[in-house]
């Protein structure tokens, strides 16, 4: 479908609508941090008039070291319903084994499927009966290896199991040799005739994988600077809606720290990316 809803909170992304956003942490690190970010990027979209959900993943499965922190875990499914709870926003995160579809799709408006894993069929499958039950929408984010034509077969394979779930596709970039990734801002306009919604998820997109200096490749780099650069080129392209990653010191931040965007410089961001969007929808 070209245009989806949530039916639940109201969230909308597709042709003709306003840039959807969804944006938030990395990974949850605590509640307050979770709240103070999600309620200034609340704000920021209520104000310019753009659908917002909150993103965090309760656990990052895929790090470089057994060292890297990961999250709190299945517990990080409490502070997110907290999260909804008290923000009125709708959450997103992902999940990596199958046991995790039924209580993320529970609490989660979006369930995001990563990139690593989108072409596990048993967990594509899960994800897809457990959003069914729940009213929940996927977001499946095109593997680093894959071609944006694709994209189909996933499409494809969530309709045979779930044929009423709607599905959003995400642009990461594509592996270019070692330890980087491009976007083809051409992939946007061909995943969007395959009649899903099309985000770019910028934050990724910038990363360095296994290529972080201060750990000497123990983690992953990133080049901060580039996100902005990415996010616009691929609203002008025509993506529906962004995908981003933002701390309050992301110098700080336990995980993916040189991806991820001040807090600070969240409202000048989505007003240009708002303005972009409305010259090419």
């Amino acid at each position: 479908m070209s245009v989806l809803t949530h039916k639940a909170s109201g969230w909308t992304i597709g042709t003709g609508t306003p840039l959807a956003v969804i944006a938030g942490l990395n990974v949850l690190e605590d509640e307050a941090l979770a709240l103070e970010v999600g309620a200034e990027l609340k704000r920021i979209c209520a104000r310019l008039g753009l659908p917002y959900a909150f993103k965090a993943s309760f656990d990052k499965a895929n790090r470089s070291s057994i060292k890297s922190y990961r999250g709190p875990g299945m517990d990080g499914l409490r502070i997110l319903a907290s999260v909804k709870s008290k923000l009125g926003v709708p959450v997103v995160t992902d999940l990596h084994e199958n046991d995790q579809a039924e209580p993320v799709a529970e609490i989660a408006d979006i369930v995001q499927l990563p990139a690593f894993l989108v072409r596990q069929t048993d967990l594509v499958v899960a994800t897809a009966k457990a959003a069914a039950k729940y009213g929940a929408l996927i977001q499946a984010k095109k593997a680093q290896f894959m071609a944006p034509w694709d994209a189909k077969n996933i499409l494809s394979k969530i309709a045979e199991a779930a044929p009423d779930v709607g599905v959003i596709l995400c642009e990461r970039g594509v592996s270019f040799g070692y330890n980087n990734l491009v976007v083809d801002m051409l992939a946007i306009p061909e995943m969007k005739k395959l009649g899903a919604p099309v985000t770019i998820d910028a934050t990724h997109a910038v990363q360095l994988p296994g290529a972080d200096p201060r750990t000497g490749g123990a983690s992953t780099g990133g080049r901060r600077d580039g996100v902005a650069i990415i996010a616009k080129s691929a609203i002008a392209a025509g993506a529906d809606g962004v995908f981003l990653e933002f701390h309050t010191d992301p110098d700080k931040a336990l995980c993916d720290g040189p991806s991820c965007l001040p807090l600070s410089g969240a409202d000048n961001l989505l007003s240009t990316l708002k303005a972009i969007h409305g010259v090419v929808s």
